[in-house]
């Protein structure tokens, strides 16, 4: 009987690979942080073998995540090539349905004629509530 060589990858390498970090350094201090679990399970050594099936949970920026494995790879290729190693599981965003400042709709900070609206705006509010 013929034993199969499992095809495998440092952690980091991979994450490099696959351009989820701009460099193996970084994507080695976030394993080592903790900060990604394979199969489910919290990894902190950045030489963690990986391969086709394994899943891997991490934050990137402010997304979590979800990948399984497709491919190790052998370089850092371009953009469609690095997709091509991994199936994206990741959840859907949640979009924020309120904007941060709705008076100005992501415009920037108020104008002078904005602010003298503003104002105007409160000072006749207050004066129907005390009425």
């Amino acid at each position: 009987m013929i034993d199969q060589v499992k095809d495998t990858i440092r952690l980091d390498k991979w994450l490099w690979q696959a351009r989820f970090f701009k460099s193996r350094s970084l994507a080695a201090g976030v394993v080592s942080a903790g900060k990604v679990r394979v199969d489910g399970t919290p990894v902190s050594k950045p030489a963690r073998s990986v391969g086709p099936g394994n899943t891997l949970t991490f934050v990137k920026e402010t997304d979590t995540k979800v990948v399984r494995i497709v491919a190790c790879g052998t370089r850092r290729g371009p953009a469609p090539e690095a997709q091509a190693l991994y199936e994206d599981l990741s959840p859907e965003p949640v979009k924020n349905i309120h904007s941060p400042n709705p008076s100005f709709d992501g415009k920037g900070r108020p104008t002078k004629r904005d602010r003298r609206n503003m104002k105007a705006q409160r000072d006749m509010k207050r004066s129907f509530d005390l009425d």
